[in-house]
């Protein structure tokens, strides 16, 4: 059963928020497309698989990824990177999706933040229990593009920090086509996604989706990633 937190609540809504300055949650904005973009991520995972990362500290993530997109996440010894070469076949990753794209241009337009370009998609595939500790995104070459997610299948609670990983944080609940786009003066806050709870979701079963975008550009090799 999904957590009490969820009890109630209606995660098919419209409602906007704005949990700081730059940062806007769109409810249901992704929801009528959400099967193509399920659709599209199946094709994604047929050519470049889900796996689960080893980071350079020899840590293995319980959220399983896959990217599409001229650019992918990676990792070595040296540390996490974008590449345009996904590892473990040697080839470049699958395209995006034009309606990828397109959504993260809608999206970060609504948010105050036109003329965004994203050249790499991360796709997250989150099983019960799975979560991404709070970190930074700050291994693009460059801060002035915001960072756009969808969250697909089983909702999350998303901690939404500060400027240092001991500030306070907002606890925001993202459900099924659930879009957050974040930049500008919120560009570098702290992120995180508790542990998902038990729970089935008709259109992904046991599992959360997010995809999350990104203009990477030049690389850096540093951080943790996703949303």
């Amino acid at each position: 059963m999904i957590d009490d937190l969820f009890a109630g609540m209606d995660l098919y809504d419209d409602r906007r928020e704005a949990p700081a300055e730059g940062a806007l949650v769109l409810h249901g904005y992704g929801r009528t497309e959400a099967p193509a973009f399920l659709a599209a991520v199946g094709q994604i995972a047929e050519e470049a698989p889900f796996r689960h990362i080893v980071t350079p500290a020899g840590y293995r993530m319980s959220v399983a990824v896959t990217s599409c997109g001229p650019l992918g996440w990676a990792t070595d010894a040296q540390g996490y990177r974008y590449s345009p070469i996904e590892p473990e076949s040697g080839r470049p990753w699958p395209p995006m999706p034009k309606e990828f794209s397109d959504l993260a241009r809608r999206a970060a337009a609504e948010a105050g933040f036109s003329g965004f370009a994203p050249d790499t998609c991360l796709i997250n595939r989150y099983a019960v229990g799975s979560r991404i500790s709070l970190h930074q995104d700050k291994h693009e070459a460059t801060y002035d593009a915001p960072i756009v997610s969808l969250s697909l299948g089983l909702p999350a609670i998303f901690l939404f920090g500060g400027f240092e990983r001991s500030a306070p944080t907002t606890r925001i609940i993202l459900g099924h086509g659930d879009v957050m786009v974040w930049g500008g003066p919120s560009r570098l806050r702290y992120h995180a996604v508790q542990p998902i709870k038990p729970g089935w979701h008709p259109d992904t079963g046991e599992f959360r989706i997010s995809l999350t975008f990104r203009k990477a550009g030049r690389p850096r090799r540093e951080g943790v990633s996703g949303a």
